[in-house]
């Protein structure tokens, strides 16, 4: 799929450290991940009123690939993610500059028309969070906010999404019933869903699994998987084995004299192998963080 060409014109005017013992041998779970940048940021800097929380960031996220932010709380991991689709713009005080690019889409121009920003790149929350309604109505309102109101249409999109996330036949006779009854990891995914229904290119997911028990963590965790190559995923997590077993590339973030800085990026091997930088190292074995 090429991205570029698919993508809707949503511009309205227009010193070395040795490799980690700990870690047993890495193994690529790769699929499909392109080596070309989907999302670029550079100089990136973000603020709240006026305290810096993350500056002068420079990073690419590839198209297809499953890219994790790691780091210790407080570093602009979150802020970092929230600005990629512009969620920083509800926060009246959070001023965010330099350059950020989807494809050839400036995102942080004044003329983005951020509807269809975000129907390109979803977010998924920490804390599950369906809309007080049913199943399938939770579901009906992301598409119709977007134009998509025929009733086949509706119940065929519907029903895809929740087959993509493995909730179809779990809920396919209670469509009906209320959202808020289902699990907790039954509620990520059709948050995921609910997300997956408007076809984004881009999903950012921020500490997805951290609510959940082992199990519908693992569960979640292989959705995240069976995504790759479809969509962009970047998820922000504390999780350093979790992020082992699902990443393509790893994003060090730390605070730094209390302002979050991006310290190392590279291939998930790179990283937990042989990390360049001696806060990768200590953060990788558990020293640090």
């Amino acid at each position: 799929m090429d991205y570029a060409e698919s993508t809707p014109d949503i511009r309205q005017a227009q010193d070395h450290s040795p490799a980690i013992q700990s870690w047993p041998p890495y193994q690529s779970t790769q699929l499909c991940c392109e080596p070309t940048a989907h999302i670029r940021a550079k100089n990136l800097s973000i603020a709240y009123h006026k305290h810096s929380v993350l500056q002068n960031v420079d990073l690419e996220i590839n198209k297809g690939c499953i890219t994790a932010l790691v780091g210790p709380s407080g570093c602009g991991k979150t802020s970092f993610l929230m600005s990629i689709n512009r969620l920083t713009d509800l926060i009246p005080t959070c001023r965010v500059s330099g350059q950020l690019h989807m494809n050839e889409v400036d995102i942080l121009a004044p003329t983005t028309n951020l509807l269809l920003l975000r129907r390109q790149i979803g977010m998924i929350f920490q804390k599950p969070t369906v809309f007080p309604f049913t199943i399938k109505k939770n579901l009906e309102i992301p598409l119709r906010e977007h134009g998509i109101h025929p009733k086949t249409s509706l119940a065929s999109t519907i029903e895809t999404a929740l087959q993509q996330v493995g909730l179809w036949d779990e809920v396919k006779d209670r469509l009906n019933h209320p959202a808020q009854a289902l699990s907790g990891g039954q509620q990520q995914r059709l948050c995921l869903a609910r997300a997956l229904v408007l076809a984004p290119q881009i999903l950012l997911l921020d500490e997805p699994c951290s609510a959940l028990d082992p199990i519908s963590s693992g569960v979640v965790e292989d959705l995240i998987v069976s995504l790759r190559g479809q969509y962009s995923v970047v998820i922000v997590t504390h999780n350093l084995a979790q992020a082992r077993r699902i990443s393509d590339h790893v994003a060090l973030f730390w605070s730094v004299d209390g302002v979050g800085q991006l310290i190392e990026t590279g291939s998930a091997q790179h990283m937990f192998e042989s990390p360049q930088h001696e806060l990768t190292a200590a953060y990788i074995s558990g020293a640090r963080g």
